[in-house]
């Protein structure tokens, strides 16, 4: 079983984390979104974009544009990446009208849904809203597009690939973000009306812990394929973009199991080690880690996806953003020095213009073959770990401006918009 999942793992592995090319759009209907009127917005939402979150001591946001500026960039994107993301997927067997988050602009792609873009919509979706009154409709579209695909190894978590012609299992960061999701459901609609957002999240949680947390390691495993003791992987070889600690905050406040602190610390604990160990002086962390005889080092070769499975490439990418919006909401030091390290590198690396930012590093920081190219993917969560230090004003400013307005794909465009949420204030935790 492991082996046959194995294989379409690589598969999305290759075609997720790969450098975006030119795409074709094809024509697509325009979703038609239900209607709710504006009292309906005031009732509702408990937490209505904007919210201008008071971040830990020392953050910093964009200072060369008003917080008014700041929180129309986001509506702006918000509305360009529903209008092209955001896909309808039929009726369940209930009636609810289903949606989902397409994986890309060209017709094969926009086709597609993987459950990380799930995880990504269902985050966006109800921190924007009060500015969107669909939110709710479609949130509750996403969720129900959830359920209909569900792993068929731990029916709690959800198909990582849909369609997918191999069979299904989980993939860690989809579900991870759901959960999410339904918390933040939960704090701005409450749980006493369709779906109770919060029992959700928990039976979630519980799923993710049960079949994703190494037993052993408490840490993040790659799928619910993952057999914590077997051969070709196991509990001891993260992904570092699944250290999603703000994620493990949130789940251990909601459940009151105290398993997630440590979730947290071994998190902690693997990327410090590696940047002692291995990226010293960039602080970069690899795309996979293995950890053999308790020490953490990069993931050689090929060890799950391609060539650069031990280098700060296209899953790396995020690690920015997740540690560095753990600074700004929870003022942990540990993450903040995490973050810090990577964007005071970068900064001096880039000359301090973010249109030197290569695709892709060696831990040393040596840029990655055919890595001569921009993508926000890289630069907008570098921008949030910049907003933890208040010394790179200027940079953020310039990291800022660099991507609030960039339109590129789906894995692009969505992280994006998750680290503008971050870089306006408008970010917050359940």
């Amino acid at each position: 079983m492991k082996n046959h999942f194995l294989v379409f793992i690589v598969l999305f592995g290759l075609i997720a984390c790969a450098p975006k090319p030119a795409v074709t759009v094809q024509p697509v209907t325009q979703t038609a979104f239900p209607v709710a009127t504006e009292e309906a917005i005031v009732e509702l939402n408990a937490r209505p974009f904007p919210q201008h979150v008071e971040y830990a001591p020392n953050s910093i946001l964009p200072s060369h544009r008003t917080q008014q500026q700041l929180d129309d960039d986001v509506r702006a994107f918000y509305d360009y990446w529903k209008s092209e993301y955001i896909v309808e997927a039929g009726s369940n067997a209930d009636g609810v009208l289903m949606y989902r988050v397409a994986f890309g602009k060209s017709e094969e792609a926009y086709a597609r849904t993987v459950s990380e873009g799930q995880g990504y919509g269902m985050m966006i979706v109800p921190i924007m809203a009060g500015h969107d009154p669909d939110a709710q409709a479609i949130f509750d579209g996403l969720y129900a597009f959830v359920r209909e695909h569900p792993s068929e190894i731990d029916a709690r978590l959800m198909d990582w690939n849909v369609p997918d012609p191999e069979g299904n299992a989980s993939a860690f960061d989809g579900d991870a973000d759901i959960a999410l999701g339904l918390l933040l459901a939960d704090v701005q609609w409450g749980s006493a009306g369709r779906v109770n957002y919060k029992a959700e999240a928990e039976n979630m949680i519980g799923g993710i812990l049960e079949s994703t947390i190494g037993p052993d390691s408490h840490l993040p495993m790659l799928g619910d394929w993952v057999d914590p003791y077997g051969g070709d992987f196991d509990q001891y070889m993260p992904r570092s973009s699944d250290f999603m600690l703000v994620n493990f905050r949130a789940y251990g406040k909601a459940t009151g199991d105290a398993v997630w602190n440590d979730v947290i610390l071994q998190s902690q604990n693997v990327m410090t080690t590696m940047q002692t160990n291995y990226s010293p002086n960039t602080g970069l962390l690899p795309d996979f880690i293995v950890i053999k005889e308790q020490t953490p080092q990069p993931a050689q070769p090929y060890f799950l996806e391609n060539s650069t499975d031990g280098s700060y490439n296209y899953n790396a990418g995020r690690d920015p953003w997740r540690i560095g919006l753990d600074a700004l909401l929870h003022d942990d030091a540990v993450s903040r020095e995490i973050a810090q390290k990577i964007s005071q590198w970068i900064e001096t690396s880039a000359g301090g213009d973010p249109a030197n930012i290569r695709s892709g590093y060696e831990l040393d920081g040596t840029p990655l073959p055919n890595s001569d190219y921009f993508t926000t993917f890289f630069v907008s969560p570098l921008g949030v770990a910049a907003t933890t230090d208040s010394s790179q004003q200027e940079w953020l400013n310039a990291v800022y401006d660099s991507v609030y307005d960039r339109h590129q794909d789906y894995y692009e465009d969505s992280v994006n918009l998750l680290c503008l949420l971050a870089m306006s204030g408008n970010y917050w935790s359940p």
